[in-house]
């Protein structure tokens, strides 16, 4: 559930600001329920670094299709702050951009077409072997082969 600054937070799962996750942090953590982010794209994702072992969502924010800054928070998030919990694309998530997505570390995509929403596990079919090493944990095909080498 999606909290306002000014609102009350329920005694349930709370997903907040930034702003208001920075301010409040010690109060939002002591409640006892899952507390997740909405974390803009124009915001130094290592100032979550604090918090990653305590948030349970962190979604990062699409503003515009042509801006991809948050697929960089994505992958800092995942390889570098060695984020676990569930990683939420919202904003202008499109239909073009899932496989990239899921490969840069994101496993929650808030789509707005029904038909979008249908199509995810199609997309994420299209490649199965891919050259460059993401946040997915898939072994690239150069990974697997000095894998192989090293266990004959």
């Amino acid at each position: 559930m999606t909290v306002a600054d000014d609102e009350t937070l329920p005694d349930a799962p709370a997903l907040v600001s930034a702003e208001r996750l920075l301010k409040e942090a010690d109060a939002l953590f002591a409640r006892n329920q899952p507390v997740g982010v909405i974390w803009p794209n124009s915001k130094d994702v290592l100032d979550l670094a604090p918090f990653v072992d305590r948030l349970a969502v962190v979604a990062l924010v699409f503003p515009k299709f042509r801006d991809g800054r948050a697929y960089t928070q994505a992958r800092l998030l995942r390889e570098r702050l060695g984020y676990k919990g569930e990683l939420r694309a919202i904003g202008n998530v499109l239909r073009d951009q899932f496989l990239l997505m899921v490969r840069c570390g994101f496993d929650a995509l808030d789509v707005a077409k029904e038909a979008d929403a249908q199509a995810v596990e199609k997309e994420l079919k299209t490649y199965s072997v891919f050259y460059q090493p993401t946040g997915d944990g898939r072994p690239t095909p150069l990974r697997a082969r000095l894998a192989a080498a090293r266990s004959v």
